[in-house]
């Protein structure tokens, strides 16, 4: 079955077609990590782990980077200027009283790094083929910036090198961007010296902190960090390079404008990004990007604190297409938790009644799970899918949650781990060897039907015709059962 995926590039979506047969390559924008980042930033993060799963559900292999900024990252970025203002790092050294030096900048870098990958083990996510820290790459990012400055794209200025976008026909072709509106929109910089208000950054000097270069004492552009990196790593082109939109009008399109005109040749082939998780705003209540700057924004240690799971957070997102802006509310995201709870009790409910018995997947609702999965990650529809199925009557449970857990391969929700600490301890007195009847099976799942439509009258009486049988039924909480032998 074919992949289609939305390209930003072309604004349209396209059949995948791997540049090499089974193996794909693809490169996701990391975080800047001068601080812990909250779960806004981390949707990014599920979005690039549904797409790995997806492609490895398809028989891909994936070389998965995931880039981490530790240097040259501006903190002008947040007026619009990324070239201006002080790098987000020292930062980070100021507000912890760590000295000024390239050592400190790499242990501060290590600390909320650390943090980063244990907000994505919380939330399930694959960790990447490799993590590529910026720091540890100046050499490549010099490399690159010596090429540009050869072939004519580059320029020196009193605080650093720049990239010229004027000689790079087509600068802004992701997304469409307007040039003439970016260009009014970076007026406001103090940097008079630039040809183009569009022109950015490759080096910039700094005396005090920085590497060596052949222009000068200083630091690597944040642009150029992540073109040395994944043409390192994956070389050029690869396929999928992921991002949030927020990355799109100046990060991505100046990635791209420097690394076609080093190799004229694409950087990737398909450029893929995610909408934000938006947040009501505690000064005039309406809801807006989630954001460090603007102080809304929640960490995953606050989601925990307040009794919420990372995984009912992975849930919710997943109710929404990664396209989609999704609107943050603790509200929603308890709503997201007692749906989880309640599949995690329905799917324990048929795993202990069903030991001994190894259900089959059923090829029918895979089929539709493709077509959805590989249709643009249409995971609203696959979530769904799964409600759908756990409704239907007469498929056997050991077979529904043979195909679910099939399903969760993608989804990423842990659910087989989930089922397997929910029926830990419980004792094993069933019938038949660990068996429970079908006949009895039936029974219970047409009492859990009765009991989720809130039809207590016949509830009770399949009840009684349970235990009549020999069995104890007993219910879970927020849903789901157990069924034991008397």
């Amino acid at each position: 079955m074919n992949i289609s995926l939305y390209n930003t590039l072309s604004k349209t979506k396209e059949v995948f077609k791997p540049i090499k047969t089974g193996l794909v390559g693809m490169y996701n924008c990391g975080p800047t990590v001068y601080d812990r980042s909250h779960v806004g930033n981390l949707r990014a993060y599920v979005f690039a782990d549904t797409l790995r799963r997806m492609f490895e559900y398809n028989s891909y292999q994936v070389n998965q980077i995931i880039n981490i900024t530790d240097v040259g990252h501006l903190s002008g970025e947040n007026s619009g200027n990324a070239d201006e203002g002080e790098d987000k790092m020292t930062k980070a050294l100021r507000r912890e009283g760590l000295p000024m030096t390239l050592e400190a900048m790499y242990k501060v870098g290590t600390i909320y790094f650390d943090k980063f990958v244990e907000d994505l083990r919380e939330l399930n996510i694959e960790l990447p083929t490799k993590f590529t820290r910026a720091a540890d790459h100046i050499q490549g990012d010099i490399d690159l910036v010596e090429i540009l400055v050869k072939k004519g794209f580059a320029y020196t200025i009193s605080d650093g090198v720049y990239f010229d976008t004027s000689k790079f026909v087509g600068y802004g072709k992701l997304g469409n961007i307007d040039i003439a509106s970016l260009k009014a929109g970076a007026r406001v910089s103090t940097n008079t010296e630039k040809h183009s208000p569009t022109d950015f950054a490759l080096w910039k000097f700094n005396e005090r902190l920085g590497w060596s270069s052949p222009w000068g004492n200083g630091f690597p552009g944040w642009h150029i960090e992540c073109s040395a990196m994944s043409t390192k790593y994956l070389g050029q082109p690869f396929d999928v390079h992921t991002g949030a939109i927020d990355l799109i009008p100046t990060h991505h399109n100046n990635e791209i404008a420097q690394s076609e005109a080093a190799y004229d040749k694409p950087l990737a082939n398909y450029w893929m990004h995610n909408a934000f998780v938006n947040i009501r705003s505690n000064t005039d209540e309406k809801d807006g990007k989630m954001s460090k700057s603007a102080g809304n924004f929640v960490a995953m240690d606050t989601l925990k604190k307040d009794g919420l799971s990372p995984t009912a957070y992975r849930y919710w997102l997943l109710t929404a297409h990664y396209r989609t802006p999704a609107s943050f509310s603790y509200e929603a995201i308890h709503g997201a938790e007692n749906a989880l709870t309640r599949l995690l009790s329905t799917l324990s409910g048929y795993s202990s009644a069903t030991k001994g018995t190894n259900g089959k997947i059923l090829v029918d609702y895979k089929d539709k799970f493709l077509s959805f999965i590989n249709d643009d990650l249409d995971t609203p529809k696959v979530v769904a899918l799964v409600w759908d199925i756990l409704k239907i009557a007469d498929i056997k449970p050991a077979d529904k949650l043979a195909t679910i857990l099939d399903f969760d391969r993608v989804l990423g929700l842990n659910l087989a781990e989930e089922i397997k600490t929910s029926n830990k301890g419980d004792p094993d007195n069933s019938a038949n060897g660990g068996q429970i009847p079908q006949e009895i099976i039936t029974l219970a799942e047409a009492r859990e039907q009765a009991r989720q439509s809130k039809d207590w009258k016949k509830s009770d009486e399949l009840r009684s015709e349970i235990e009549k049988s020999g069995f104890d039924i007993m219910d879970k909480k927020d849903g789901g059962y157990t069924v034991k032998s008397k």
